[in-house]
């Protein structure tokens, strides 16, 4: 398992997906910049800063990176087609896929630091108040941390939609739905929808008013997603008909 992390990594350099999941954590910032134009008489801070960076990440953007990210580097055995000369070597599919799905995972942390680096970036570019080391560096955990209990959520999604050659990108799209579906979630239905419930682990707080989460619950919601997706790793894709 440790040569096929590895061999993975290696593969990574050479993607341009790394890139796109990048400018992706950019446009989460920038979209955030966008909204502070809006003359609706809100002082912005490096709180509310982060806070709104926080809500487009897990609504609009990193749902979608993810999937994008962890889909393509799967996809790749199908268009390098490498995928049926698994069989010849010592390697199940489900181990090649557990070693894929492991780097996916860390890159959800890497991203996430990412984009709270765009974040405090973009807080000194604007010149607003209220940074300081402690809450940057609990935002920083809070984020990279984020990132991952996401990419949990997103892990049926993942597997599900990266059976077949090309078929991620129909992932993309419905994890996408998946995230902005979150926007709307309230009460107690933010704790148990898996997507805010990843916001419930790290005890985010939207504004001044806050909002109760139920822990337990959105651990359960996490967590059930995450078992949900291994489960579905068992599962072997269909061979692909050979081309007459």
């Amino acid at each position: 398992m440790v040569t096929i992390i590895k061999t993975e990594f290696v593969k990574l350099k050479r993607y341009f997906i790394i890139w796109i999941g990048v400018s992706l954590m950019l446009l989460t910032v920038l979209l955030t910049l966008f909204t502070t134009m809006a003359d609706d008489g809100m002082v912005w801070d490096f709180q509310l800063l982060f806070e709104q960076v926080v809500k487009n990440f897990v609504t609009m953007i990193f749902p979608m990176c993810i999937t994008l990210i962890s889909g393509y580097m799967i996809s790749r055995e199908y268009t390098d087609d490498t995928l049926k000369n698994i069989e010849t070597l010592p390697i199940s599919f489900q181990k090649l896929l557990a070693g894929k799905l492991i780097v996916s995972a860390v890159l959800s942390f890497f991203l996430g630091a990412v984009c709270f680096a765009f974040t405090v970036i973009a807080n000194f570019i604007m010149g607003y108040d209220g940074f300081a080391l402690l809450p940057a560096i609990t935002g920083l955990v809070q984020m990279t941390l984020l990132g991952f209990f996401l990419y949990l959520t997103m892990l049926p999604i993942i597997v599900l939609t990266s059976r077949q050659k090309g078929s991620f990108l129909v992932g993309v799209i419905v994890a996408f739905v998946y995230g902005f579906i979150g926007m709307f979630a309230n009460g107690a239905l933010q704790s148990i929808y898996p997507v805010t419930a990843a916001l419930g682990i790290i005890n985010y707080r939207a504004g001044a008013e806050g909002i109760a989460w139920n822990i337990g619950l959105c651990f359960i919601s996490v967590l059930t997603m995450c078992a949900v997706g291994i489960a579905l790793m068992f599962i072997k894709p269909k061979q692909q008909e050979k081309e007459i």
